[in-house]
């Protein structure tokens, strides 16, 4: 009888990537992937790391499936991923309960480490990443059929102050373009309609490489797949965007004109002392650029209030920049302490309540924005690619090619008459609603 092996997967869609990657491996191995922890002998948890908010989530979870051993039929608990990197000696002693910590690096290694953990007493698998999959690795996608994550590149080379990545996920390293294009091209004979291109800095893809690999030959390359629908640019960093690239993704019919670009601040002094490399001017030129070079953009950011040494005016800075840019989509977070950074150890550390005070501000700044926009959008016509249906309302729910996948809001929308799509469809839909993040809409019959 093959062991059942149940997957949890906590934070980005690069680590959903990994989780689907482990997933394709082991059913390749002839273990059976569950989706009921209470069934599986294995469970593997593969955590975030990346700020206290997700740690703990991280550390509940594991201890949640934990007491699956007593009523359950667990008998290997795995934990993988960002926290496992980071902390693995710590938790080993913390965490008893756990069988096997296996790091960023090892996840094709995964159905090797289970094997012979039946064979030794080693619990710790954590190592250097230098790990990177390509086209010919299984996966088995946890996302719908119809929309997938396409991770480009693995690592940072940046040297931000605040963000432990680098230690986490290694140095910055690209797949191919022909190994990229030929996932996209599978993905596409299997159903996918929408791409959504990830790494830690997309705009860094190719550089390391030295072979005239870029994230502009790329898109050319998967413009040409015939099978995909839409795609996506996640996670791209200000100063590599060139006249070039946003060209090509104003000219595409396939590139969703949505940039999502992590600015993290507007003040100078704050944004020198992140090591960002952009003044506030800079970031606001930068908008205004890419606004102008791709009409109709969705720009999409993040930004961090309570970073140390941030004062009442460089907060205002920060507000300003949001009521003057006006983000379609916009991420804010608050300030984590995270050792092993060089933010840790700056004086000036941001008290936790106002960290609060300023997170609600720019969301109700931002709330006000989104929902204007929103109302802007009422009686124009939009496709919509279909997701599923919504168990509360019995409305179908959908996005635009302004609504990413997981982070962003969703179209719902009405089908008066006629069949219903399924998901993957792309339906005309004309806005009657608006809501602060969300819209609402019927679906338009041929």
């Amino acid at each position: 009888m093959a062991n059942k092996i149940n997957i949890v997967s906590l934070g980005c869609a690069r680590n959903l990537v990994d989780t689907e990657v482990m997933a394709g491996l082991l059913r390749e191995a002839r273990y059976e992937v569950t989706p009921e922890p209470r069934e599986a002998d294995i469970i593997l948890v593969n955590t975030c790391g990346f700020i206290d908010a997700a740690k703990e989530e991280s550390v509940e979870s594991i201890l949640e499936m934990a007491r699956l051993k007593e009523t359950g039929n667990l008998r290997t608990l795995v934990v993988a991923g960002c926290l496992s990197q980071r902390y693995s000696d710590k938790l080993a002693e913390e965490l008893p309960e756990v069988d096997l910590f296996i790091g960023t690096g090892e996840v094709p290694r995964i159905v090797e480490i289970l094997k012979r953990h039946t064979e030794t007493k080693n619990r710790l698998y954590v190592g250097l990443p230098s790990y990177l999959y390509d086209h010919t690795t299984p996966r088995l996608r946890a996302t719908a059929s119809h929309t997938a994550f396409l991770k480009v590149s693995e690592g940072c080379d940046h040297k931000c102050a605040f963000c432990i990545i680098p230690q986490l996920r290694g140095p910055h390293r690209s797949r191919s373009i022909e190994s990229v294009v030929a996932e996209a091209t599978q993905l596409g004979r299997a159903g996918v309609k929408e791409i959504n291109l990830i790494a830690q800095d997309l705009t860094a893809y190719g550089r390391e490489r030295r072979d005239g690999t870029t994230l502009y030959g790329l898109l050319n390359e998967m413009a040409s797949a015939r099978e995909i629908e839409w795609i996506r640019l996640l996670y791209a960093y200000p100063n590599y965007l060139d006249d070039a690239l946003l060209d090509l993704i104003r000219e595409s019919d396939k590139i969703c004109k949505y940039v999502d670009i992590p600015f993290q601040h507007a003040s100078r002094r704050i944004l020198t002392r992140m090591r960002r490399g952009k003044s506030g001017s800079a970031v606001r030129e930068a908008a205004a650029k890419l606004r102008a070079a791709i009409p109709g953009l969705t720009l999409r950011t993040s930004l961090i209030v309570g970073f140390p040494g941030e004062t009442e005016e460089d907060f205002q800075a920060l507000l300003d920049l949001v009521e003057e840019a006006e983000f379609d989509r916009l991420g804010v977070f608050k300030y984590s302490q995270e050792d092993g950074t060089a933010a840790a150890a700056m004086t000036g550390q941001v008290e936790e309540q106002e960290k609060e005070r300023r997170w609600q501000e720019v969301m109700e700044l931002q709330a006000e924005i989104s929902r204007r926009k929103n109302r802007a959008l009422i009686g124009t016509i939009e496709k919509v690619i279909i997701d599923g249906l919504d168990g509360e309302t019995g409305r179908l729910i959908g996005r635009t090619r302004a609504h990413a996948p997981e982070v962003d809001g969703v179209v719902y929308v009405t089908a008066n008459g006629g069949a219903k799509p399924k998901p993957g469809e792309i339906v005309e839909t004309k806005i009657t609603e608006a809501l602060d993040y969300d819209l609402i809409g019927e679906m338009l019959h041929a």
